[in-house]
Protein backbone atom coordinates (compact mmCIF):
# COMPACT_ATOMS: atom_id res chain seq x y z
CA UNK A 1 0.00 0.00 0.00
CA UNK A 2 1.45 3.40 -1.03
CA UNK A 3 1.81 6.43 1.15
CA UNK A 4 -1.00 8.95 0.80
CA UNK A 5 -0.10 12.44 -0.32
CA UNK A 6 -1.32 14.80 2.45
CA UNK A 7 -2.26 17.39 -0.18
CA UNK A 8 -4.75 15.05 -1.92
CA UNK A 9 -7.62 16.35 0.23
CA UNK A 10 -6.95 19.89 -0.92
CA UNK A 11 -7.50 19.52 -4.66
CA UNK A 12 -10.49 21.29 -6.16
CA UNK A 13 -11.78 17.93 -7.43
CA UNK A 14 -11.65 16.39 -3.95
CA UNK A 15 -13.29 19.44 -2.39
CA UNK A 16 -16.02 19.25 -5.05
CA UNK A 17 -16.68 15.58 -4.25
CA UNK A 18 -16.67 16.29 -0.51
CA UNK A 19 -19.04 19.24 -0.80
CA UNK A 20 -21.46 17.19 -2.93
CA UNK A 21 -21.48 14.49 -0.24
CA UNK A 22 -21.96 17.16 2.42
CA UNK A 23 -25.02 18.60 0.66
CA UNK A 24 -26.52 15.11 0.23
CA UNK A 25 -26.04 14.36 3.93
CA UNK A 26 -26.94 17.75 5.44
CA UNK A 27 -29.71 18.73 3.01
CA UNK A 28 -31.13 15.51 1.52
CA UNK A 29 -34.14 17.20 -0.11
CA UNK A 30 -32.14 19.87 -1.93
CA UNK A 31 -31.62 19.55 -5.66
CA UNK A 32 -28.10 20.50 -6.76
CA UNK A 33 -25.68 19.80 -9.52
CA UNK A 34 -21.98 20.08 -10.08
CA UNK A 35 -20.11 21.48 -13.08
CA UNK A 36 -18.10 18.74 -14.77
CA UNK A 37 -15.42 20.86 -16.44
CA UNK A 38 -12.73 19.64 -14.01
CA UNK A 39 -13.30 15.98 -14.86
CA UNK A 40 -10.69 14.30 -17.07
CA UNK A 41 -12.33 13.30 -20.35
CA UNK A 42 -11.18 11.95 -23.67
CA UNK A 43 -10.71 14.57 -26.39
CA UNK A 44 -13.99 13.52 -28.02
CA UNK A 45 -15.91 13.68 -24.73
CA UNK A 46 -14.31 17.03 -23.94
CA UNK A 47 -15.46 18.45 -27.28
CA UNK A 48 -19.03 17.29 -26.66
CA UNK A 49 -19.01 18.63 -23.08
CA UNK A 50 -17.75 22.02 -24.28
CA UNK A 51 -20.61 22.25 -26.77
CA UNK A 52 -23.17 21.60 -24.01
CA UNK A 53 -22.17 24.71 -21.98
CA UNK A 54 -23.12 28.32 -22.58
CA UNK A 55 -19.64 29.50 -21.69
CA UNK A 56 -16.42 28.79 -19.85
CA UNK A 57 -15.85 29.53 -16.14
CA UNK A 58 -19.24 28.33 -14.88
CA UNK A 59 -19.36 27.86 -11.08
CA UNK A 60 -18.55 24.40 -9.70
CA UNK A 61 -21.65 23.91 -7.50
CA UNK A 62 -25.24 24.91 -8.28
CA UNK A 63 -27.78 24.63 -5.44
CA UNK A 64 -31.18 24.82 -7.11
CA UNK A 65 -33.08 26.02 -4.06
CA UNK A 66 -34.60 29.51 -3.82
CA UNK A 67 -33.66 31.08 -0.47
CA UNK A 68 -33.07 34.53 1.01
CA UNK A 69 -34.47 36.27 -2.07
CA UNK A 70 -32.17 34.42 -4.51
CA UNK A 71 -33.12 31.92 -7.22
CA UNK A 72 -30.28 29.61 -6.14
CA UNK A 73 -26.69 29.43 -4.93
CA UNK A 74 -23.59 29.04 -7.10
CA UNK A 75 -20.14 28.40 -5.64
CA UNK A 76 -16.82 28.49 -7.43
CA UNK A 77 -14.61 26.18 -5.37
CA UNK A 78 -10.95 26.90 -4.74
CA UNK A 79 -8.47 24.83 -2.80
CA UNK A 80 -7.69 25.87 0.77
CA UNK A 81 -5.15 28.67 0.90
CA UNK A 82 -5.68 29.86 -2.66
CA UNK A 83 -5.67 33.65 -2.88
CA UNK A 84 -8.78 34.95 -4.65
CA UNK A 85 -9.02 38.49 -3.33
CA UNK A 86 -6.68 41.45 -3.01
CA UNK A 87 -6.46 43.30 0.32
CA UNK A 88 -9.06 45.80 -0.93
CA UNK A 89 -11.58 43.00 -1.53
CA UNK A 90 -11.36 43.00 -5.33
CA UNK A 91 -10.70 39.76 -7.19
CA UNK A 92 -6.98 39.35 -7.96
CA UNK A 93 -5.80 40.16 -11.47
CA UNK A 94 -5.74 36.70 -12.99
CA UNK A 95 -7.32 35.78 -16.32
CA UNK A 96 -9.15 32.69 -15.08
CA UNK A 97 -10.31 34.27 -11.80
CA UNK A 98 -11.49 37.34 -13.67
CA UNK A 99 -13.43 35.18 -16.13
CA UNK A 100 -15.06 33.34 -13.20
CA UNK A 101 -15.91 36.64 -11.49
CA UNK A 102 -17.50 37.93 -14.72
CA UNK A 103 -19.79 34.89 -14.89
CA UNK A 104 -20.65 35.34 -11.22
CA UNK A 105 -21.58 38.98 -11.89
CA UNK A 106 -23.90 37.89 -14.72
CA UNK A 107 -25.54 35.31 -12.45
CA UNK A 108 -25.87 37.81 -9.57
CA UNK A 109 -27.60 40.20 -11.97
CA UNK A 110 -30.04 37.37 -12.79
CA UNK A 111 -30.85 36.82 -9.10
CA UNK A 112 -28.44 34.10 -7.99
CA UNK A 113 -26.13 34.22 -5.01
CA UNK A 114 -22.59 33.52 -6.24
CA UNK A 115 -19.47 33.17 -4.13
CA UNK A 116 -15.94 31.86 -4.26
CA UNK A 117 -15.56 29.10 -1.64
CA UNK A 118 -11.93 28.72 -0.65
CA UNK A 119 -11.53 25.28 0.91
CA UNK A 120 -14.10 22.76 2.09
CA UNK A 121 -14.94 24.48 5.38
CA UNK A 122 -15.62 27.86 3.78
CA UNK A 123 -17.82 26.23 1.13
CA UNK A 124 -19.78 24.46 3.89
CA UNK A 125 -20.23 27.77 5.76
CA UNK A 126 -21.59 29.43 2.60
CA UNK A 127 -24.07 26.59 2.05
CA UNK A 128 -25.12 26.47 5.71
CA UNK A 129 -25.68 30.25 5.77
CA UNK A 130 -27.67 30.09 2.55
CA UNK A 131 -29.81 27.16 3.69
CA UNK A 132 -30.51 28.58 7.19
Amino acid sequence: MGTKNPNDRNTESKIQLDICEYIKDAYPNVVFTSESSGIKLTIGQSMVAKRTRSSRALPDIWVLEPKKGYHGLCIELKKHGEKVYKKNGAVRSNGHLNEQEEIQQVLRHKGYMCEFGVGLEEAKRIIDWYMS
